[in-house]
């Protein structure tokens, strides 16, 4: 039986928070938009932690048999998008999201500031 989205965007969330993501959120769209049902959005800390992100991310889909519709940004990693149809993630660098504000673009609030 196929993951829902809900339960598909939970895995991945739990995927970014075991590899550190900070300011993580998880953005229901399904009113917005047709193009996909949820949305995340988070931040890591550099290029590299960035990678580490999208990294954890592709390996929890493979580990439930499921590939990407495409990745985006890898090569530069400030800001990575990876489709998986229904859930769209987008793991960025700090100054990339702040510069890009996606949650204002869907009209939710931007994510609390973290203390370092």
């Amino acid at each position: 039986m196929a993951m829902s989205p809900k339960k598909l965007a939970e895995l991945f969330v739990k995927a970014l928070d075991d590899a550190k993501a900070t300011e993580i959120q998880l953005l229901d769209v399904r009113k917005l938009t047709t193009m996909t049902d949820y949305m995340i959005i988070a931040t890591g800390r550099s290029s590299r932690q960035v990678k580490a992100l999208s990294d954890h991310v592709l390996e929890a889909g493979l580990k439930k048999k499921l590939k990407p519709l495409g990745v985006e940004g890898e090569q530069a990693a400030e800001w990575i998008l990876i489709d998986f149809g229904d859930v769209i993630v987008h793991a960025m660098q700090a100054e990339t999201r702040a510069f890009y504000q996606l949650e204002k673009l869907w009209g939710f609030p931007p994510a609390a500031p973290v203390a370092p």
